[in-house]
This record gives structure tokens, sequence and C-alpha cells, in this order.
């Protein structure tokens, strides 16, 4: 069985008798009695090698993702807010009954979670471009504001370069000149919380008096290893695993509903500053969006080892060890 679920609170959290959670996806294989000769079967490298350590109780098989299912997703909860869970997770269950649609009995069966990513689509000429004037009163000439990133998609783990250009002609003063990348995340579905927090955040002490130019480049690092005590903060994954990164882009198809992607995650460069004159100070900001996403990995080469290992794994190894309802069995990986 794979599914994608979504979830927005604990297993045991009910409203009106209504849980927070959504199966956004589910199909059913039958694995065991065998429908076709395996033999017959087109298997891939990694199932050839299977077949070849296991034998005959080995069973392969094989699930297809639908174009319109979201990619895995959760919010970071904080240090001390226990009971409340919002992703979007996917599962493998295998188990044993009479029938596909009968109630899993915990005993006979074992779960795999598995993460959802989508890599980047191929590199587009498109440079993420704002320009804005700014007019202020008792000043006759305006404030000219430009803020543009040299490519629209970044790859997770890569810097963000910024470049600023500010033509002051007002008779303002420019100052407190600051950029961040903000993460802005929105559950669209059960509620329509936003989540809009910063992930990486440079503050300089640039300033641009009345009557001069700025143009300067600024580096910005969105790096999960920089926001890891912070909440509301969207993950690929969850924060234990070694291989979590910042929540990717969402990439939505115009004729799916966005509604059943559970959460949509995008980001933006936001440049903040002061203009400070006789007649009090304002802030003057301007935004650019862009893509944060995993890039495409090279082909797997044909000569990968053959030697594979495994472990026998039981449940007994674990004695003693209490699983929630939000953790992770002891047969999952």
């Amino acid at each position: 069985m794979l599914s994608c679920t979504f979830r927005y609170g604990r297993q045991d959290m009910d409203v009106m008798g209504v849980a927070f959670r959504r199966d956004l996806f589910l199909v059913t294989r039958q694995v065991y009695p065998e429908l076709q000769d395996k033999e017959k079967l087109t298997h891939t490298k990694v199932q050839q090698k299977l077949l070849h350590k296991l034998g005959d109780n080995a069973f392969p098989f094989f699930f297809e993702f639908p174009d319109n299912l979201p990619c895995s997703v959760s919010l970071q909860p904080g240090p001390h807010d226990e009971g409340k869970k919002c992703a979007v997770e996917f599962e493998v269950k295998a188990f044993c009954g009479e029938a596909q649609d009968e109630k899993i009995d915990k005993q006979s069966s074992v779960r795999l979670s598995i993460r959802k990513i989508q890599f980047s689509p191929e590199n587009t000429e498109l440079a993420p471009v704002a320009e804005m004037t700014f007019e202020f009163l008792m000043s006759e000439k305006p404030l000219q504001v430009k803020l543009s990133l040299p490519k629209e998609t970044y790859y997770h783990g890569e810097p963000v370069k910024a470049n600023v250009e500010i033509t002051n002609s007002s008779s303002r003063n420019i100052k407190d000149i600051s950029l961040s990348v903000e993460q802005v995340t929105n559950v669209v579905l059960y509620s329509n919380d936003k989540y809009v927090k910063s992930v990486a955040k440079e503050e300089t002490e640039d300033s641009v008096p009345s009557g001069t130019t700025l143009k300067k480049d600024y580096t910005l690092y969105p790096l999960l290893l920089y926001n890891k005590e912070r909440r509301g903060i969207a993950l690929d994954g969850r924060l234990k695993h070694e291989d979590t990164n910042l929540a990717s882009s969402s990439i939505v198809k115009q004729e799916v509903l966005k509604e059943v992607q559970g959460m949509l995650v995008s980001y933006k460069v936001v440049l903040k500053m002061i203009a400070s004159g006789m007649v009090g100070s304002s802030e003057v900001s301007l935004e650019v969006p862009f893509k944060l996403m995993h890039s495409k990995p090279e082909q797997a080469k044909d000569s990968e080892p053959d030697d594979m290992v495994f472990e026998d794994f039981k449940r007994a190894y674990l004695k003693g060890v209490v699983y929630g309802d939000d953790d992770e069995s002891p047969a999952e990986l």
C-alpha cells in the first residue's frame, strides 16, 4: 500500500468528531500470491540484485506517483511544541490479510516512511528583478530602488546572490539597509494558516545619503543549519533525518487544485531600508521571488557495486522502546 497523507495535529486530535487527517492518495497492490510470473516482469537493477540475494522469497513490486501529488513537507515544531504536527507524508505499508480492504492489524504489517522530492526544471533565462520609485513629502526628487537576482532557481546549499541599486535623488538619507530570504508556507487544507519565516538575513551598515548612489552585491545563505531551533520552518522531511533540507518551492500545475497540495511553500528576497528626514522616517521595502529546489542528480553509473548488505530486523530487538503515534514505528526507516 502506498499512501500520501496530510496531517494537521496528532492522530488522536479530533474536532467535532472529524480528525485533522486526510489521505490525499491511496493505492494497494497485491504482492503475494503473485498475479503475474515475476520472471516476465521488468525489474530495476536494484530489484534484480535483491532477487539474486534473497531468492524465491523476494517479491518485487512497484507504484506509480500521479503527477498531481505534493512533495513531502513538514512544519518544524518548536522545542516545547507538543501535540501539534503539520505535514504531508508518504508511506509504503506491507500487510497480510484476507482482502485488500480489510482493517490492517499492526502485528501483521510493516511500514516504511519515504519522501517524495521534486527536482529543479531546466534552467531558464529568467532573472527576477523589481524596481520601484518612492516619493516623499517635501522632497522634489524621488528615491529609485532596484533589486535583482542573477537567476530564478537556486539549489539547496547554494548561496543566494542579490544585487541592489539605489539612486537617492530625494532629500532623505537612506540607512539601516538589510536583506533577508523569507520562506512563506501556506496551509491550504483544513485552515488558512500562513507562516512567514526569515531563513537568512544580512543587516548592513551601508547608507546612501541624499544625492548619492549605491550599487552592491550581497550574499545570503538560506540553510537549515542556521534554523534548526526555529519553530514554523517548513522542511522536506523531519529534523532528525540527516539529509533534511529546507522545504523546496512548490510547483503546482495549472489544472491541479491547490487545496489537494496540503501546504504550499515559496521563497522571496526582501530588501528593507529606512528613509530618514526632517519630517520623520519611513521604511522602504522591495522583494523578488525565487525558487529553492533540489538539483537534478547525475545518471546512476552502470558500474554500481554488486555487493549489498542485508540485516534481519525483528521488533524484539527494540524491547522497551516506546513509540508515540507521531513517531516512526520500529519497522520504519
